[in-house]
């Protein structure tokens, strides 16, 4: 899509300023402290759907209006595992000072070891460093694009084990009893989820594995399956896929789960970095064969994927 396709739309009052080529944007001409119109509600659905990403900047708001605004999407995901505010069970705050420093720089997607993970997740700053603690997102549609042929051809269809250790760990940290635990993980089996996601939106595929929670690929050796995921993850990783976003206090990020990762450097120890994040329940991901929407020859950065998908890039 050219750039000239995401012009302000004037029916709703927003200004879409595109950050990258094709992820992350930065809205205004929204007070998400006022109630949002259904056109507005329309029109920044359409532009997540986009740009992968969006930023708005300067929103004073409560912890009711940050709720309220995530509503307006879906329902709202009551975190199991991690501590939540108290007047607000949807509300998970992600606090790291000098005692306790910021784990969460690593690629992922939100919550993939549900059976039916987030839509998206709404993070607002409450306060920052003036400098560190930035988060990047990556487009996983051009992740998957930018692959070799042959490589894409090996994973569509597969499917990959999803689990939550990082939490499991987290919580024999705070104390938690092995039954208990037990019961977390009756309560979550270990999904298996497609390496390749069908957007149900867009219908494009994004690649859907992700180095916090993705553990094996089904029916692969063990060697292979990690010897594969290991190269997959590292898709992420690369510059031209990404946006950059330098938080402010009452800024707000709001990011869809099935066509982006993040990953939130953690650069600013010792000192204290506080964020409030509500998630939006989807759906089950699936798998469709037919070809995507968007062919990744149309991204801005075709000549990158050109040659990667001619083999001039190693292989995993």
């Amino acid at each position: 899509m050219a750039l000239t396709e995401h012009a302000p739309r004037p029916d709703a009052g927003l200004s879409i300023a595109p950050l990258s080529p094709t992820i992350g944007a930065e809205i205004a001409g929204v007070d998400l402290s006022q109630p949002v119109t259904g056109e507005q509600r329309a029109a920044l659905y359409q532009a997540l759907l986009d740009w992968k990403v969006l930023f708005f900047r300067d929103q004073q708001i409560t912890r009711a209006q940050h709720v309220a605004f995530a509503r307006l999407f879906g329902d709202l995901e009551v975190h199991p595992f991690a501590p939540k505010a108290e007047d607000f069970p949807e509300v998970l705050p992600i606090a790291h000072n000098a005692e306790r420093p910021g784990h969460e720089n690593i690629w992922h997607s939100d919550v993939t070891w549900r059976l039916e993970p987030s839509l998206g997740s709404v993070l607002r700053c409450i306060d920052c460093p003036d400098l560190g603690g930035d988060t990047l997102f990556s487009d996983m549609y051009a992740a998957y694009e930018g692959l070799p042929t042959g490589i894409r051809e090996e994973i569509d269809a597969m499917t990959a084990i999803h689990d939550f250790p990082g939490f499991r760990a987290r919580m024999r940290e705070r104390g938690v009893s092995e039954e208990e635990i037990e019961e977390h993980n009756k309560r979550y089996p270990n999904p298996e989820h497609p390496v390749v996601r069908t957007h149900p939106n867009t219908g494009r595929k994004a690649l859907y594995v992700n180095a916090a929670f993705t553990q094996c690929i089904d029916g692969m050796k063990e060697a292979d399956s990690q010897r594969l995921l290991d190269y997959l993850y590292r898709q992420a990783a690369t510059p031209e896929y990404q946006c950059r976003f330098r938080w402010s206090p009452n800024a707000i990020a709001f990011w869809d789960n099935r066509s982006a990762q993040h990953y939130a450097t953690s650069d600013y120890w010792p000192n204290e970095r506080r964020m409030e994040r509500v998630t939006i329940i989807g759906d089950k991901p699936f798998y469709r064969p037919e070809e995507t929407l968007v062919d990744g020859d149309s991204l801005p950065f075709q000549g990158l994927l050109k040659r990667r998908r001619e083999g001039l890039f190693e292989h995993y």
